[in-house]
């Protein structure tokens, strides 16, 4: 059979493996801390390179992911929450675990500990499927739901996530969604090229809270080298399901990658760390803050579900 799905051990990571045997693609999955994307291989003429930045150890993940938050899960909501707190339905709620500045970041299910509920592998394709309920695990956040995370692989190197959240409470809740991978093409961002879909870029103040302002922005429409550019921004996706919404290209080695996202992601995160070693691209249901801005947020009713979709697909030019 061309699919496999098989689990490993390795530097005390318990890792998923999704395999396929007729190119070699490898797509590992950690579903102890937050169901994170710990690997997406190619085989390449130098072997099997790795793209995405991941934790090197277990003890490295634990004492890390709450400062770098590599790959982390985003949920119940996206970036920050300015000082932590916010107002719903007339009552105001406030985060107990805040970040470094004082924020409320990268939501709550990050380091959470997910359970595989279904695994299949065929001729066609590899999937498994992880689960984590949530139960009122921060006062900040006194709702119940559900997030599955799904992962699917296919034929020339493209990669389904899907999340799906369920209201598990008896009222409705506010809720947004995403993704916060580091990917690395070899060598350094600078010498890499990337264009994204949008238009509009999310002002910031000085604590990289949206201000309600939107700017004209399109210096991503063609591609170009990132050059020493810092960024840690968030960019409003123009709507083409056409064409990917991002593309990242090292010239050098040729690895690409492209990022198809459904219309559940209309932001796009982006951040360069100081080592200039990865870019951290992050599709998003809603702004930074969006419990404050409402930018994207999802008021989800009782028993109700949402799926967040997008696709990555890595190639070799």
């Amino acid at each position: 059979m061309r699919y496999s799905i098989c689990q490993c051990k390795e530097n005390g990571l318990n890792l998923v493996l999704l395999k396929d045997a007729k190119s070699g693609t490898e797509v590992a999955v950690l579903p102890e801390f937050g169901a994170l994307l710990h690997g997406f291989s190619i085989h390449t003429g130098q072997g099997l390179v790795n793209i995405v930045d991941h934790y090197n150890s277990y003890e490295q993940a634990k004492g890390k992911i709450d400062a770098t938050f590599k790959s982390a899960r985003l949920s119940p909501f996206t970036c920050r929450v300015a000082e932590g707190k916010y107002c719903f339905e007339g009552k105001s709620y406030r985060f107990k675990k805040k970040f470094a500045d004082g924020s409320a970041i990268h939501g709550l299910l990050y380091n959470k500990p997910f359970s595989l509920i279904s695994e299949s592998a065929s001729e066609s394709s590899a999937f498994l499927t992880l689960e984590y309920h949530y139960d009122q695990d921060d006062e900040g956040y006194p709702f119940q739901y559900s997030c599955q995370v799904r992962y699917e692989l296919f034929a020339e190197n493209l990669l389904l996530i899907q999340a799906t959240v369920s209201n598990l409470s008896e009222r409705r809740i506010p809720i947004a969604d995403g993704w916060h991978p580091y990917f690395v093409l070899g060598g350094k961002v600078d010498d890499w090229l990337m264009h994204f879909n949008a238009s509009h870029m999310v002002s910031f103040d000085d604590n990289l809270i949206p201000t309600g302002e939107l700017k004209e922005f399109d210096d991503y429409k063609e591609p170009r080298r990132i050059g020493p550019a810092f960024m840690d921004n968030c960019f409003v996706l123009d709507s083409d399901n056409a064409l990917p919404s991002c593309e990242l290209f090292n010239p050098e080695n040729k690895l690409k990658i492209s990022f198809f996202p459904d219309k559940s992601y209309p932001y796009l995160q982006i951040y360069t760390p100081e080592d200039r070693k990865s870019i951290a691209i992050e599709n998003m249901s809603g702004a930074p803050d969006c419990f404050n801005n409402h930018m994207g947020l999802l008021l989800l009713e009782p028993g109700n579900s949402q799926s967040f979709t997008v696709y990555y697909q890595l190639s070799e030019l």
